[in-house]
């Protein structure tokens, strides 16, 4: 018996240890959460590393955007906003407000220059936001005859996570979440912000090359209200499926992607035919897997190819803005993606067709290079695409 009286000794010390680390842990993420901000230090102009994302976004679509989209031959301007003002980057002398798409309902008032201060030599321009309900989004808008991307400045964007999250956690819990962790996990370094202008840039080009099929794919939104995403069958045959497409992704031969990717296809028909899902919600899932999974693809698929381009080289000064890691970790980035994909998919809400959207393209990449030559005409939607390259795949194995 002394022994068994030993061990519990060691057991009971050792959970005490353990207590007392997690209520440290627990007293210094409370403490540490005292100093994040609560609103933006800089309100009325941009910052010097606010400045240097938005050189670094229209940098990236300047040099790489052109190797991915054969016709990105744009580069968007921006607006940014915080929670009191709307900065107008890469216009002169612009149209008063901006424009909804693809709603047209008109929003802001005159713009005006930034008084004693530039953008790299350049001016830029903002506007009071009189209302915090009502901003830019996180979207494109026409400023104009212009499409423009709209997205909030990165200092506002993590002030509102902290806030966002704070108000959604129950008490005491709401004191010491590591809220700065998950944020570094979510949103990472500097650069995942650029890119993500980038996936709301990528809206304006989509709208320039397919208007009808971006407007008709976002006022699809107004769907997700009524789709059922509680269903059983639907809830496991997202799941089932989205494992299939993983497979085809990580697949080491042509022949195990092309199984996984027939077998993705075959899931989803028979997810669709057991849930009962109605033709409106089929083609809501393939039009909004081709507006945000499009975006969502080319915003990581633009930071890995200039991480890996010999030739490309980020604007000067990026090396002095904060956090910003010149693309060292978009490949580890890309594949925390990749994992959320799964995670995604059995969520209920439009997650799943940013990252589902996101994987097909990716595994399109792999089956089919010259997808995106035909991924912008009417009635083309990913998993037509998919579907296709899987065809033609099989086509080539058989001779």
């Amino acid at each position: 018996m002394k022994w068994i009286r030993k061990i519990l000794r060691i057991v009971l010390k050792g959970l005490k240890w353990l207590a007392f680390i997690f209520l440290a842990a627990l007293l210094i993420s409370g403490l540490y959460n005292t100093t994040l901000p609560e609103a933006s230090a800089v309100t009325e102009q941009l910052t010097e590393d606010q400045k240097i994302y938005l050189a670094e976004y229209f940098n990236l679509q300047e040099e790489i955007a052109g190797e991915l989209w054969s016709g990105y031959d744009i580069v968007v301007p921006a607006i940014v906003y915080n929670e009191e003002y709307a900065f107008l980057i890469g216009l002169e002398h612009p149209e008063p407000g901006w424009v909804k798409m693809p709603s047209g309902e008109e929003r802001g008032a005159e713009w005006e220059p930034v008084a004693d201060d530039q953008f790299f030599g350049t001016a830029y321009y903002r506007q009071q936001l009189p209302n915090p309900d009502i901003t830019p989004e996180n979207f494109t808008v026409k400023v104009g005859d212009e499409w423009v991307s709209t997205m909030q400045t990165r200092e506002y964007a993590e002030v509102s996570f902290y806030n966002g999250f704070k108000n959604e956690l129950p008490p005491f819990v709401n004191l010491v979440f590591p809220y700065k962790v998950f944020w570094n996990l979510i949103m990472g370094d500097a650069e995942n912000y650029v890119t993500g202008l980038i996936h709301e840039g990528f809206h304006a080009y989509q709208a320039t090359a397919a208007f009808d099929k971006f407007a008709d794919s976002e006022s699809a939104a107004r769907m997700s209200g009524d789709y059922p995403w509680g269903r059983p069958e639907n809830r496991s045959g997202w799941k089932k499926e989205t494992d299939y497409l993983i497979r085809a992704f990580e697949a080491v031969t042509p022949e195990e992607r092309m199984e996984m990717a027939e077998a993705f296809m075959k899931a989803r028909e028979k997810r669709r035919e057991q849930s009962g899902l109605e033709n409106s919600f089929i083609e809501y899932e393939k039009k909004r897997e081709w507006l945000e999974g499009l975006a969502k693809y080319t915003e990581l698929k633009i930071g890995v190819l200039a991480a890996s381009s010999d030739s490309y080289s980020p604007v000067e000064a990026a090396g002095s803005a904060s956090d910003f890691e010149m693309y060292e970790n978009k490949e580890s980035y890309l594949s925390s993606q990749i994992s959320e994909v799964s995670r995604a998919a059995g969520r209920d809400g439009e997650s799943r067709f940013y990252y589902g959207g996101m994987l097909q393209a990716m595994v399109l990449d792999q089956l089919e290079p010259g997808w995106r030559e035909l991924v912008m005409e009417e009635d083309i939607y990913l998993e037509d695409l998919l579907k296709q390259a899987a065809a033609n795949e099989e086509t080539m194995t058989l001779q």
